[in-house]
């Protein structure tokens, strides 16, 4: 049986990137017509058969679905990327076939297109998480295939994106500290880490504003290094020296890792400090303690995500643009009423 031709097979033998022959092959602008038309000359000779024309020609094809994951969330603690994995798995292999690629940092950095497209695995993409601008770019542009993020978006390039609803998420369990008493209420999050991070704190600022809250700078912590988006526990989650008596965290691992913190300098949770977080997923036994969060629908998010993608696939001219999935507050134990609403 031959072996099927690559990007990179058509790349290595006109001299360029295996994002130009995708663009060339799939008629995106950035290549001039001199270099299209030998990189159509050589894809011709080599047999080349793009996965729209594979498509066409057997109608009756299942599709196949390329998951990505930065190796940036993959760390033994971000176990809510793996979870949102197996919720896509799950929708994916009910109706089609799927593989997965860990993106490293370094491909990431360097711009490589993934194996999974330049060997022509695919017919479609989900990214799951964040990716760096370029990177997005060359999903978008350089792939050949349909791409749609989930649990991420980028207003800086036009994409079809899943998101939960971080921006009310974080907007709810604000207003639900105001009600149990508190009027001190700082937010933990990294701003412009990641777009989810930056929502829940405009969110966070909304509920300050309509209750005429005080803010405060001081009181905003950061949690994570803002260029890769990792959690640094050593040198971040600094507390403020006038502490506040309640903390809307990003995301749940992030609060749990500031409950250890607390009471590393002797507060207690939740009498001495309530604490909230989001997305209500938590690597087994990594806190004490059950923490209020707002829960990300996954399963939803997956279903709309993987539906949307199949459309895309099936060549319908269409566009989504950003889909908001709407979760829900859950109470636990981290949060206590105060008597003297101070």
């Amino acid at each position: 049986m031959a072996k099927a031709v690559k990007l990179a097979d058509i790349a290595e033998i006109v001299g360029v990137s295996t994002v130009t022959v995708s663009k060339a092959l799939s008629g995106q602008k950035g290549v001039s017509e001199e270099v299209r038309e030998r990189i159509r000359q050589v894809a011709d000779e080599l047999g080349y058969k793009q996965p729209s024309m594979v498509k066409k020609s057997q109608p009756n094809r299942s599709y196949n679905l390329g998951i990505l994951i930065s190796e940036r969330f993959l760390d033994k603690y971000e176990s809510f990327y793996w979870q949102m994995y197996q919720a896509v798995a799950t929708k994916a292999t009910a109706k089609e076939c799927f593989t997965m690629e860990v993106i490293s940092i370094e491909d990431e950095e360097e711009e490589r297109l993934p194996k999974l497209v330049q060997e022509r695995k695919v017919d479609g993409i989900i990214v799951i998480g964040n990716v760096t601008d370029g990177y997005l770019k060359i999903l978008n542009h350089g792939s050949g295939v349909p791409v749609i993020y989930l649990d991420y978006y980028n207003g800086r390039e036009a994409s079809d994106s899943v998101i939960s609803n971080s921006y009310y998420g974080t907007y709810e369990l604000t207003n639900y500290l105001y009600q149990m008493g508190h009027r001190k209420i700082a937010y933990v999050g990294t701003l412009l880490a990641t777009e989810s991070i930056t929502d829940r704190y405009f969110g966070y600022q909304k509920a300050l504003l309509e209750h005429g809250l005080e803010y405060r700078k001081d009181w905003i912590i950061d949690d994570r290094h803002i260029e890769t988006g990792k959690i640094d526990v050593v040198n971040m989650l600094k507390l403020p020296k006038d502490m506040p008596t309640a903390f809307v965290c990003n995301c749940d691992l992030t609060a749990s890792f500031l409950i250890r913190r607390l009471h590393e300098h002797g507060y207690r949770v939740p009498e001495d400090i309530s604490v909230v977080g989001y997305d209500n997923y938590l690597f087994p036994g990594l806190c004490d303690v059950a923490i209020t969060t707002y829960e990300v629908d996954m399963k939803e998010m997956a279903r709309q995500t993987v539906h949307t993608l199949i459309r895309k696939m099936a060549g319908e001219p269409y566009r989504q643009g950003i889909c908001i999935v709407e979760g829900h507050m859950v109470t636990k134990d981290s949060v206590k009423a105060r008597k003297n609403m101070g």
